[in-house]
């Protein structure tokens, strides 16, 4: 007898996006999976749909697919605040120094924030 185990690939938002928060992935997202924090984006990777349309969207290069080894420190992360910050589904503007933050390393350790984002509101 087979069984079979449907794997479900999904993609993760990394460090990079901290301080940076451009929201060009939360526009193209078809399933709304997006959720904000006060400074950076997360992925509910139990509603991502492995589409891949988010990530070549975003100027940080802050979204990787699951399977990047990269990424797989990320997976519980996003987990964790999506089940607490609020669903975003349109695009505003990047944070004020994004630009200057692009390609900072180390950032969730100086500069993540736990709080929520504004959401869609």
């Amino acid at each position: 007898m087979t069984f079979f185990v449907e794997m479900r690939m999904t993609y993760v938002v990394t460090e990079a996006c901290i301080q940076c928060k451009y929201m060009d992935c939360v526009e193209v997202c078809p399933v709304d999976c997006f959720y904000e924090g006060e400074n950076t984006l997360v992925i509910h990777p139990d509603e991502c749909i492995d589409c891949g349309v988010c990530e070549p969207e975003c100027p940080a290069e802050a979204i990787l697919p699951d399977t990047d080894g990269i990424a797989e420190q990320w997976i519980e992360m996003n987990r964790k605040y999506a089940e607490m910050w609020p669903n975003v589904t349109r695009k505003r503007d990047a944070l004020p120094d994004a630009d200057n933050m692009k390609g900072v390393e180390g950032k969730f350790e100086k500069f993540f924030s736990e709080t929520p984002g504004q959401g869609d509101d």
